[in-house]
């Protein structure tokens, strides 16, 4: 019987699989009929919204509503697509947008170029290739310490309101320097940071480098369910279709899980540990291998999913999850975090274990002999609270970790270039005794200073520059220590 929906009618006609809607519970839909169907397949209710085969049974299908609208028992059901896409296209960046690719930004329609499968298959191992090229996140502690490289999956751990978005945002702003885009996908979300992360992109003029895809809190579970699928799909068009390196930041993962157990549960789903469904593990390790680096164009999709670890319990069943499933982790503990430091990275737990091969000689050097001063520094700092005399070797080490703890300390709107980090971290490890650096003014005074680096000779020269420039009043160097000595001995 004719619908009056053009459309619906015409693939009614075109002999499509058509069901009979039997129960309804709010989104979830049971249909009679519509076989045959595959699970993700796109199909049209009667009234025109859309919905997604979740659960094919034996005797009826489970369908996720997208509408807004509750349905009612009875109605005409048709298969639309044997698979769910979305809207992509180079006119997303520099937009938000909705899960179901919808300007949310009031500056107009988005023309869309093509559409995308939603839970799109990562490439197989043999169109692949080894990664190599380190990502320019801006933060120096992640730079210099626990490195990315573009075409790996890093995760990014810890408790709430330890900095773990605004980190991934300083990662986002720097971006505007680079040939990378960054697709930002908040999942269930409350309004207020939504807009402290798009005041930042635009305050930073970094939102023409980045397309952010938004699901807040208030809606459905099945759009936050649906955003991170719809992230990566936006990422890999450019990557595969546009040759264009990008990164994709999920935040967050433990959002999306919450989401997906509760429409597990709803749906009858066995639950497995910690009451989420059993294949919980698959639907994040599908969604994460879908970053690599390519080898017919040697571009690349960089993934940082980025999940909430209660109580800085990071061996929870999420956290490990991911950790299982990423090549590396950076890990931000609370109580790094109350001791001032921005990031709060934990030196002791992070780990990278591909981004190593980005860093050229001088980094790997400055890389090592940093985590062995912090090492030591951690030592001295306990031996400290005794009060008792510390050894010269462990007063040193106290002295260095202190400048490299402040230097690695950032605002969320400062950012520094390789070679920025690599002369701040080379005049602070190699201090001489008795000199003092204002390393505040060396990090505006760096900004200068790196431009005047034209070709890798000159490092050392304008390196010593810098250096002098500030050095704090009273400190002695080397020269002004012998001078002292000789004067004392007259």
């Amino acid at each position: 019987m004719p619908t009056g929906n053009k459309y619906f009618d015409s693939l009614v006609s075109a002999n499509n699989p058509v069901g009979e809607v039997i129960a309804v519970n709010k989104f979830l839909i049971s249909v009679r009929g519509l076989q045959p169907c595959s699970v993700h397949s796109l199909v049209l209710f009667s009234d025109g919204s859309r919905g997604f085969v979740q659960q094919v049974n034996p005797d009826d299908v489970m369908v996720l509503h997208l509408g807004v609208v509750e349905l009612n028992v009875g109605m005409i059901v048709v298969l639309e697509d044997n698979q769910l896409t979305t809207k992509v296209g180079k006119e997303f960046v520099g937009r938000v947008v909705s899960v179901m690719g919808e300007p949310l930004d009031g500056l107009g329609p988005i023309a869309a170029e093509a559409t995308w499968p939603i839970f799109n298959t990562a490439p197989p191992l043999y169109t692949r290739r080894l990664v190599e090229d380190q990502v320019e996140s801006g933060v120096t502690a992640i730079d210099a310490l626990f490195p990315i490289v573009k075409g790996q999956r890093m995760a990014l751990i810890g408790d709430s309101k330890s900095g773990k978005s605004t980190l991934v945002t300083q990662l986002t702003i720097n971006q505007k320097n680079t040939d990378q885009l960054v697709v930002y996908c908040l999942i269930a979300k409350r309004r207020t940071d939504v807009d402290t992360l798009l005041s930042r992109l635009k305050e930073t003029d970094s939102l023409k480098k980045a397309v952010v895809v938004v699901a807040t809190m208030f809606e459905s579970l099945i759009v936050n369910y649906l955003a991170p699928y719809v992230a990566s799909s936006i990422a890999e068009y450019f990557w595969q279709k546009l040759d264009q390196d990008t990164i994709v930041i999920y935040d967050d993962l433990t959002s999306h899980a919450h989401a997906y157990r509760e429409i597990a549960l709803l749906s009858g789903v066995s639950p497995g540990r910690d009451s989420y469904p059993g294949d919980m593990f698959y639907a994040h390790s599908s969604l994460l291998e879908r970053a690599g680096r390519l080898d017919s164009t040697g571009k690349s999709l960089t993934s940082i999913p980025v999940v909430h670890a209660a109580n800085g319990d990071i061996t929870a069943y999420l956290p490990t999850n991911i950790m299982s499933i990423t090549d590396g982790q950076w890990i931000l503990d609370m109580e790094t975090f109350r001791s001032g430091v921005r990031p709060a990275l934990n030196i002791g737990l992070s780990v990278t274990r591909a981004g190593g091969v980005g860093h050229d000689d001088r980094q790997k050097k400055l890389a090592s002999q940093t985590l062995k001063i912090l090492a030591d520094f951690r030592q001295a700092e306990e031996f400290s609270h005794f009060g008792s005399e510390l050894a010269v070797e462990a007063k040193k080490a106290l002295d260095i970790g202190h400048n490299i703890m402040e230097l690695l300390t950032q605002a969320p709107n400062q950012t520094f270039s390789f070679l920025e980090q690599e002369m701040m971290m080379d005049i602070i490890l190699n201090l001489a005794e008795g000199e003092m650096l204002d390393i505040a003014k060396m990090k505006d005074e760096v900004k200068k200073s790196s431009k005047m680096v034209s070709q890798d000779k000159d490092f050392e020269s304008v390196r010593d520059q810098l250096k002098q420039t500030c050095l704090k009043a009273g400190s002695s160097g080397p020269s002004n220590q012998e001078e002292d000595n000789h004067e004392a001995a007259q």
